[in-house]
Formats: C-alpha cells, structure tokens, sequence
C-alpha cells in the first residue's frame, strides 16, 4: 500500500478542491427556436428535443 512521505497541507487541499468551477458552462443553440441550451437538454422556452416536441409549453397571458 502507498504511504505519503510528506504530510499534504491544507492550502494544497483545499486549492485541489476549489478548481471544480473555472470552466464555464457548455451550451448549445437550440435548432428550432434558437435559445442557448445546455446539449442533451429540452428546450425549456420551445419544448423541443433532436426535432421532436417533447413537452407542451404553455404561453403566458398578456392582460
């Protein structure tokens, strides 16, 4: 079994620990409506998904 000859500091943790977050998110254009998207997600303002409509969107309505 590997055993560390040094003891690892706690700054050294905890800056491993804090890079989980430096990228940005990935997002994609939606083809139908043209929103940004995260990839293999519904389209949360057009319902659809690779082309099909999955889930019906409901329109507000204007007074």
């Amino acid at each position: 079994m590997a055993v560390p000859k040094h003891k690892v500091s706690k700054q050294r943790t905890h800056t491993r620990s804090a890079n989980w977050k430096i990228c940005k998110p990935t997002l994609t254009v939606c083809p139908k409506c043209g929103e940004m998207i995260p990839p293999h997600t519904v389209c949360k303002h057009c319902g659809y998904y690779k082309g099909d409509s999955v889930v019906q969107i409901k329109q507000e309505k204007k007074d």
